[in-house]
């Protein structure tokens, strides 16, 4: 019996949670984010000022509530990755997978609301600051557990910690960087008003591409050897 009770109030929290996101992007689409204040959404969702707060401690995480929970994304992909699995074998897979799911965390979603979520953010610089903000924590926690798994291999070599803590962000960076050119791709073309099957088979291509940079560096890029540069096969 207690086990239901608290699965009903969660499920309530949810329902609370959601009705309050979908109002607060609704007003947000239609007047702008600077002209909506959180008084006017607990009106409208027919709860107190106080309410909201309680579920979203600024104004900003009614819009940017969903990032924040895949912001420890990448770290846990790469800690419960499979035995012999790379980290970018991991990454890849996830990323794949979550394309194939139209998942809105990739950005391959043209769901209605989604897509005024992301004109929001486009258009709002304190909400553009705040999604660039959830990029860097995202990329600080994936240098971290980089860091670990490299102390954790290297745990007798001298001045070991520090190289590997360095490799662990510059390797953080370029992962981040790749999902983050991918992202602003897959935006640009749902906003531009294709739609997510349209550009799905595309998207698969250059996340393939551009995981195998990741995997195989830029070794011969823009050489004379570079597949990219290769001249077109005569018609």
């Amino acid at each position: 019996m207690v086990a239901q009770e608290l699965s009903l109030r969660e499920r309530k929290k949810q329902q609370t949670r959601s009705r309050l996101w979908r109002t607060a992007i609704e007003l947000f689409g239609e007047r702008g984010f600077d002209q909506v204040s959180v008084a006017e959404i607990a009106a409208a969702a027919e709860v107190s000022k106080m309410t909201v707060f309680n579920y979203f401690a600024t104004k900003e995480d009614l819009v940017l509530g969903p990032m924040q929970e895949h912001v420890g994304d990448l770290a846990r992909i790469v800690r419960e990755r499979g035995p012999g699995e790379s980290v970018v074998e991991a990454l890849r897979r996830q990323y794949l997978d979550r394309l194939a799911a139209r998942d809105p965390s990739v950005g391959l979603n043209d769901d209605p609301t989604v897509l005024r979520v992301q004109r929001l953010v486009q258009s709002t610089p304190a909400l553009l600051k705040g999604a660039y903000d959830f990029l860097v924590r995202s990329q600080d926690l994936l240098a971290r557990e980089l860091a670990t798994m490299a102390a954790q291999d290297r745990p007798d070599a001298g001045g070991g910690t520090a190289v590997s803590e360095f490799t662990a962000r510059a390797a953080a960076a370029q992962i981040a960087a790749v999902r983050n050119t991918l992202f602003v791709e897959i935006i640009g073309r749902l906003l531009a008003g294709e739609s997510a099957d349209e550009i799905y088979p595309d998207t698969v291509r250059l996340v393939e591409q551009s995981f195998d940079l990741l995997e195989h560096g830029l070794r011969g890029f823009g050489g004379p050897s570079d597949p990219a540069l290769a001249a077109p096969a005569a018609g």
